[in-house]
């Protein structure tokens, strides 16, 4: 025969133990990063200062690669060229709806890392609208372009669009003469 004192003993470690177990991320975020409030508020750069692995921080990766045409200029993780726009003030992106379907702002779950070539002294983030953390680079905030299908491509540099220019960056955080 068990014991009272057992059952309840059995039950507070399975109720313990289910409780645990039900615990979740309420994480929502895209494959290119997400929220994350520990970067503070507003339109700050913060200087990224991590040295956990980008796989388990979820941090946006920016490198150098060479593109023809442009040289040595910044990209992501995939090695897709980023750009930044001259209608953005300072690190406040002024990219939203139409213009972030056709140039999505490279975001970050986490401080986002410095890879081959590039300068983590020059790289931030900047809070959007909707509260995830974009990443920025010599203060500029940075995008991809939907017509870049394969690395080393730059069809967005030098173009007019959603009231001003596009443009590649270099390790410099200056736009590439073309």
């Amino acid at each position: 025969m068990i014991k009272a004192t057992t059952l309840g003993a059995l039950g507070l470690v399975v109720a313990a133990l289910a409780i645990a177990g039900c615990g979740s991320s309420s994480d929502s975020s895209s494959e290119a990063g997400g929220g994350g409030g520990a970067y503070g508020g507003g339109s700050e750069t913060t200087e990224a200062a991590t040295t956990a692995s980008p796989e388990k921080t979820g941090a946006a990766v920016v490198s150098v690669a060479s593109v023809p045409k442009l040289g040595r200029v910044i990209v992501d993780a995939q090695g897709h060229t980023l750009y930044d726009f001259h209608k953005d003030k300072g690190t406040t992106s002024a990219c939203y709806g139409a213009c972030e379907e056709g140039w999505p702002p490279l975001t970050t779950g986490s401080a986002p890392q410095a890879g081959e070539g590039a300068q983590s002294s020059k790289l931030g983030t900047t809070k959007r609208k909707d509260g995830t953390m974009q990443v920025t680079y010599a203060g500029h905030p940075l995008y991809t372009f939907v017509e870049d299908k394969k690395p080393g491509e730059a069809n967005g540099n030098d173009v007019s669009a959603f009231g001003a220019q596009w443009y590649a960056l270099e390790a410099s955080g200056s736009e590439p003469e073309d």
